[in-house]
């Protein structure tokens, strides 16, 4: 199997309305043998939404992962000097995450995950979704993507006409992106058309 042993820590933020997608993408990642660590935002953990409830979506990725969810900052910080994880991922990265993750701001769980998996000189893979990439974060995304140990997940506009803004990973490519980045690459191209 592609992932056979990969310690993977899987780390989601609320762009809710791709956590559905982000769920198969976990799923596949186990099916295909690696060791999966879900690490979830404060508004993951609590927040109920049109698109499921907090406790549900925690049920499920505990469900398929089989590991119950890193969900504080005290939990997360021992990331790095434990050396858990071969590579740590952010899907769905939202632009508030982007924005404090290059700006070095660590106030969740899942920015704590990344800069103590960072530490160690691992990789860290993107997976954004954000109405403002081409807005106010996309100097965010260009400091991600000359930030050594960074790696980011294909992506384009979603809805150009409707949010011209808007940026949002493929993340069917989340899995070949990890497995690029573990081997120091940058997956390419990292423009696509979405739609």
């Amino acid at each position: 199997m592609k992932f056979d042993g990969l310690k993977i820590g899987f780390a989601v933020t609320g762009s809710h309305c791709t956590l559905s997608e982000i769920i198969k993408v976990m799923k596949r990642l186990v099916d295909e043998g690696a060791v999966v660590t879900p690490i979830i935002s404060y508004s993951v953990d609590s927040m109920d939404t049109r698109f499921g409830k907090a406790e549900e979506w925690k049920h499920q990725f505990q469900d398929i992962t089989q590991r119950e969810p890193i969900c504080t900052i005290p939990q997360a910080e021992p990331i790095g000097p434990k050396k858990m994880f071969d590579c740590v991922v952010i899907a769905p990265c939202t632009g508030n995450t982007l924005a404090k993750l290059a700006n070095g701001i660590i106030d969740t769980p899942v920015l704590m995950a990344a800069k103590s998996h960072l530490r160690n000189q691992k990789p860290v893979v993107l997976a954004i979704s954000t109405n403002d990439g081409l807005g106010l974060n996309a100097r965010n995304i260009g400091t991600l993507l000359i930030t050594k140990n960074i790696y980011l997940v294909p992506f384009g506009q979603d809805n150009p006409q409707v949010k011209a803004n808007s940026l949002v990973a493929h993340m069917d490519k989340v899995p070949e992106t990890i497995l690029m980045a573990c081997d120091g690459r940058q997956i390419q191209p990292v423009l696509l058309d979405y739609l």
